[in-house]
């Protein structure tokens, strides 16, 4: 395995007192530079005659990497550390969300309105015409992030409070890049039923349901029945977000190497919510000869150990992994590190696409098949080409809000990623280029309006 590349999820600051000498800082940047790390801010914190005190921040491939920065720093002979924190931890500390009103309370008039008596008036408006709920509260405008913490990133089972963090950090993308208020609710029970019911209870104070990080197969009947028992958006982002980006990848990916979706090998590894989403989504789009594998194989009609939802991807073919790969087009990774090698790309069909998506260490890293593949993404920022669904879900339910659409659809799925995959243009489409960035400001309201239009013509737009 590749070491992987020193990033800001590690970094750490260091609170050191320098003499004031020639060279004082320069011994603590070559230690930090000789230790792995790679330098970030550095700021004056105090400044005398004698000495200054400065913040360095570095980033660190890892907790050990960090603590190896560390230990570098304090050996330095007439350096003083004085203190030293996590920047990521740092940045959790107290949460990363609070509430705002939206209006100041100055005098009693404000109060009047605001709350009691004059709140009734609205009050009762919305129980004559429940339509307006949407006009008079939050819920036009409020998205509900519903967890179990049963399968937190690729961290497993953590349970409600430690699913929090992701949460809350998937509410702050919300309101970046969409403008959309949305809340972690995490639940303290992995019981289906118990889940389905308690999001039934609360679905009136929101206007969209968003699940995330409940494990599979129960996921799949979670978000079916809320679909089929509310009348508001419910959306899997594991599932659906994962899918929509991936195609958009794909799309734009199959251009470079002049390939059709119909008449090329697909092989995904990872048969959990992601992989089988992202194979309904791309038979939809039009792929034919699909191989999902688990981490058994080949999900192969032989066996006998298959749930339901892996069923509707059984195969005649059977094998390994390896097998799978062997004269496929693309291959795309939503399971663990290291688990393809530079053979198994070697063996796939000419100008291979491969699209290793597994956090924090891809199912193979890039520098291994560099020059082998005509395209390689990941799911990393520090790499280019990253498949990230935060292009996906902000633009998919800001659409579905704006239109009050009473669901979700594949439609609506198949458009978002043709709409993100447009925001490259063909002329300006590389082997490094495949994917807008996070940050570009275009991609929400593009996927937005996609999902509208579909919305409207399937006649499930309110508005």
């Amino acid at each position: 395995m590749v070491s992987l590349t020193p990033n800001p999820s590690y970094s750490l600051t260091l609170r050191i007192k320098l003499p004031n000498q020639v060279g004082a800082l320069t011994k603590v940047i070559e230690a930090i530079a000789c230790s792995g790390g790679s330098l970030g801010n550095i700021d004056i914190v105090e400044k005398s005659r004698e000495y200054t005190v400065r913040d360095v921040s570095a980033d660190a491939s890892g907790t050990a990497a960090a603590a190896a920065i560390e230990k570098a720093v304090r050996s330095l002979s007439d350096i003083e550390v004085l203190n030293t924190y996590d920047r990521t931890f740092a940045l959790h500390k107290g949460g990363k969300l609070r509430v705002e009103a939206k209006i100041p309370l100055r005098e009693q008039d404000d109060l009047a309105m605001a709350y009691t008596p004059g709140v009734g008036r609205v009050c009762v408006e919305i129980a004559n015409n429940p339509e307006s709920v949407y006009d008079y509260t939050i819920k036009g405008n409020t998205v509900a992030i519903v967890s179990d913490g049963s399968a937190v990133l690729g961290l497993g089972n953590l349970g409600a409070a430690g699913s929090m963090p992701v949460m809350e950090g998937k509410a702050m993308l919300f309101k970046e890049f969409s403008g959309l208020d949305a809340f972690p609710i995490c639940l303290d029970t992995q019981d289906t039923e118990e889940i389905i019911e308690t999001v039934k209870r609360i679905a009136p104070v929101f206007g969209a349901i968003n699940l995330e990080d409940i494990s599979a197969p129960r996921c799949f009947e979670i978000e079916k029945r809320l679909q089929a028992d509310l009348d508001i958006p419910v959306f899997h982002d594991d599932q659906h977000g994962t899918a929509i980006v991936s195609l958009a990848a794909l799309i734009n990916s199959l251009k470079l190497v002049k390939k059709n979706i119909s008449e090329i090998r697909l092989v995904i590894n990872g048969a959990g919510a992601a992989g089988l989403s992202m194979g309904r989504l791309f038979k939809r789009a039009g792929l034919q000869e699909l191989i999902i594998c688990d981490s058994k194989g080949i999900i192969s009609r032989d066996r006998t150990d298959l749930s339901a939802a892996k069923k509707e991807f059984a195969v005649d073919k059977f094998g390994t992994l390896a097998d799978a790969m062997k004269g496929a087009d693309v291959f795309m990774g939503v399971s663990a590190p290291g688990v393809v090698t530079v053979e198994m790309v070697k063996s796939m069909a000419a100008d291979p696409i491969v699209f290793a998506m597994a956090n924090p260490i891809p199912e193979i890293q890039p520098e291994l098949i560099e020059g082998i593949v005509a395209v390689v993404a990941t799911g990393r920022s520090d790499y280019p080409n990253q498949i990230n669904n935060v292009l996906a879900f902000p633009g998919v339910i800001r659409g579905a809000l704006d239109c009050r659409a009473k669901e979700i659809t594949t439609e609506m799925f198949l458009a978002a990623g043709n709409a993100i995959a447009s925001l490259i243009p063909d002329e300006e489409l590389t082997p490094n280029n495949i994917m807008p960035s996070v940050f570009d400001s275009r991609v929400a309201p593009a996927v937005s309006v996609a999902v509208q239009e579909v919305a409207r013509s399937a006649g499930i737009a309110r508005k």
